[in-house]
């Protein structure tokens, strides 16, 4: 008799592990890279995935154990592996740590519910049948083996009880199965008519269009707000559909997600498949279930879903590539931007990167800003004007050191001249200010104490809406307080700075007839809420919308006349290298959502500073002039774009460990002449989340193997059990 010979199954799980573990599978063949499997570890079940190469650190088959259950779900692609692969090598996270990634709702590998169902029996029809009997026999029809109807469904339809139905089932007139009504989402139509597309829009979509039947390249597709890139790219994605390929599109914020598939219904007359935080667990398991099995053909989503199980990949667009929240901090730390080009290209497809303010990383790899050439593979198609006859807006700096707004108010006589003649025009207005909350500073009138966060080095934000007090790094809050715990005095509480619910307090008194609505994440934390505000602010049910950076960017708004910008200076303080690039690309994206249509739109920008260089690029509209100077300074201090940099950041409960870990880290670093170790030094916020941080930055040249570096570096270090390192690959925050 032959007995079955087990087989050795390399399995990664969802773990800081950079290898496998090898486990024994007794019966059957070694199932394929990508199959998921349910394996014993220490004392608990853990879900994995079957690896494509086996443990460097091979232990005797007699000590292996079993693997549980494998998994009848749709294996993660080779080319998804191959991809994790290289997330892991350019950013220094453990193997395991990037498999979260792909399967950060295991609720989605659980097979849909099955729903009861009924078709036609074997018994033959009665003489009589009741009145119920005869609906639903007819429902069913008369032949028994057709398709099932689901029995909500048929109760519906023939008008019969969830028991009827059931007792019918027992007479043998029908017959009840389980069926799966997962019948995967509708396919978008590329042969729908497009927009009319203006001669430099043709162009660019052309070119686009080759990419795709090329199946390689990276465009930088580069237009002023409103010059219609996402229109030039839908040709793109149309190309992709003709060629039977599938479609991911990455998008920064769920507020831009309302908007944007309003347009590609309108263009290929159905929703693609969206993929972010705020589905269901049952939406998330249909979701993932309809890309792994080829049915989802256009997927749009957040970063997270540059790890779907995508098969087919015909082409990538990563919309508004410059934004900052493509930059995943926690839990696995990449740039989706930089990941997708990546994925692209194991893909074999091309990927196309909008904005109408690239990142310098995009503008020099695509031979902008006369620095380099461009890379391989890559192309520059520009939309320099707006699509139709919508002029560019005007933009007036107003210099707050000599328009000083009234005692205790943060609007400007010019701004609020400006809010009334838009309202009495019938327009609308935006007003702009990147602080969510009431104020950023509350404290005691009596004796200066200030309210802190206990868990984070960060004073607490006032909402006045929720009257608590609240942090915006670890989520603590507590109520506005009727004493101060310091000196005990009763409604000492002031409330310093404006936010945005500050502002929209001042419009309130300004403007009592106005129709107020304000734009944050805490006002507007899901898809639907957003999508609900954006659609008031389109239908005219909104006169002034005060917002942070959500309503900067994206949004279309028709009788949109007037921009106003409360701080310009906020995002110019403090030591971040990429400070001013960012508030030129912030203010530039808010500017142009005025006057997007037929009527003239105005931008007015109060700021301190009206000779900072960023403002006065923003007031001459000359991009480019900015973007050379920029680059001409990052290329003189040896900065990213044209050096390198990795942040390393140790953290613990104990922060004399903390430092003292960080000391031996910098004292262990290899001598390298190309490379610079700075530090340690205290984290700008030391305490995060109730953990101390120190911070060590390493630079280097562009030309360096900074990976490599760190490998050996760090491949030898050992630290304590409550101290965490975390290695950030070209760093976009220094907090």
């Amino acid at each position: 008799m032959a007995f079955p010979v087990p087989v050795i199954v390399p399995v990664l799980l969802p773990l800081p592990l950079d290898q496998p573990y090898d486990y024994l599978l007794a019966n059957g063949d070694a199932p394929s890279p990508g199959s998921f499997v349910v394996v014993p570890f220490g004392p608990r079940e853990l879900l994995g995935i079957v690896w494509s190469r086996r443990s460097p650190r091979p232990v005797a088959t007699a000590r292996l154990k079993s693997v549980q259950t494998v998994l009848d779900t749709p294996p993660l692609p080779p080319t998804l592996l191959a991809f994790m692969q290289t997330v892991a090598d350019h950013t220094l996270t453990p193997l395991g740590q990037v498999l979260r990634l792909a399967i950060a709702s295991t609720s989605a590998l659980a097979p849909a519910p099955l729903k009861l169902a009924y078709r036609r029996g074997p018994a033959p029809m009665p003489v009589k049948p009741s009145i119920v009997t005869a609906r639903v026999l007819a429902a069913v029809g008369e032949v028994p083996g057709e398709a099932p109807i689901v029995a909500a469904e048929l109760g519906k339809r023939a008008k019969a009880s969830a028991a009827a139905l059931r007792q019918l089932a027992l007479d043998g007139l029908l017959q009840a199965v389980e069926v799966d009504t997962d019948g995967g989402p509708a396919s978008p139509d590329p042969e729908r008519p497009p927009l009319a597309l203006d001669p430099q829009q043709e162009v660019a979509a052309a070119e686009l269009v080759a990419m795709v039947e090329a199946k390689s390249g990276v465009a930088l597709l580069d237009g002023v707000p409103g010059s219609g890139k996402t229109e030039v790219y839908f040709e793109a994605v149309a190309a992709a559909l003709r060629a039977g390929r599938k479609v991911l599109v990455l998008l920064p914020e769920i507020a831009l997600s309302a908007q944007w598939l309003e347009r590609f219904v309108r263009r290929f007359g159905e929703v693609p498949v969206a993929w972010h935080s705020g589905l269901t667990s049952a939406q998330r398991r249909d979701r993932w279930r309809w890309i792994a099995r080829g049915q989802a053909k256009v997927v749009v989503g957040a970063r997270s879903a540059l790890f779907l199980p995508l098969t087919d990949l015909g082409l990538i667009v990563v919309d508004e590539e410059h934004d900052q929240s493509f930059k995943q901090e926690e839990g696995g730390i990449y740039h989706a931007r930089d990941m997708a080009i990546r994925r692209a290209a194991i893909e074999g497809c091309p990927i196309v990167l909008a904005s109408a303010t690239p990142s310098l990383e995009t503008i020099l790899a695509a031979g902008l800003g006369g620095h380099v050439e461009p890379e391989a593979n890559w192309r520059h198609l520009h939309l320099p004007a707006r699509h139709g006859t919508a002029p560019a807006a005007a933009l007036e700096l107003i210099d707050l050191r000599r328009q000083r707004p009234p005692r205790g108010a943060f609007l400007s006589v010019r701004l609020r001249q400006a809010l009334q003649d838009t309202l009495e025009r019938d327009g609308q207005s935006l007003l702009f200010l990147n602080r969510r909350g009431y104020a950023p500073l509350a404290l005691c009138r009596a004796c200066g104490h200030r309210f802190r966060c206990p868990n984070c080095s960060a004073w607490l934000t006032a909402h006045r809406l929720r009257r608590r007090l609240q942090c915006h790094h670890c989520g603590y809050g507590m109520p506005e307080p009727a004493h101060c715990p310091s000196c005990g005095t009763v409604d000492s509480l002031a409330l310093s700075g404006p936010g945005v619910e500050r502002v929209a307090e001042e419009v309130r008194q300004l403007l009592p007839e106005a129709r107020i609505a304000v734009m944050t994440s805490d006002t507007v934390g899901t898809a639907n809420a957003a999508e609900a505000l954006v659609a008031a602010m389109a239908a005219r049910e909104v006169d002034i919308l005060i917002g942070t950076q959500m309503v900067a960017k994206g949004h279309h708004f028709p009788d949109l006349l007037t921009v106003g910008v409360i701080d310009a200076d906020l995002g110019l303080a403090g030591g971040d290298l990429r400070a001013s690039e960012r508030t030129f690309q912030l203010l530039y994206q808010v500017a142009g959502r005025a006057g997007r249509e037929a009527r003239a739109g105005r931008v007015l920008v109060q700021t301190h500073v009206p000779d900072h260089p960023v403002l006065q690029a923003l007031a001459s509209g000359d991009r480019d002039r900015f973007l050379q100077v920029e680059l001409a300074e990052r290329q003189e201090a040896g900065m990213p774009p044209l050096g390198r940099l990795a942040a390393l950041i140790l953290s613990g409960p104990e922060r004399p460990l903390v430092e003292k870990a960080a000391r031996e880290l910098a004292r262990a670093a290899p001598f390298d002449p190309d490379i610079r170790v700075l530090g340690p030094a205290q984290a700008p916020i030391a305490l995060l989340r109730g953990r101390w941080r120190e911070r060590l930055l390493v630079k280097a040249s562009a030309e360096v193997d900074l990976q490599a570096y760190l490998r050996g570096w760090l491949g030898a270090q050992k630290f304590s059990s409550k101290v965490m390192l975390t290695v950030d690959i070209d760093p976009q925050s220094f907090f």
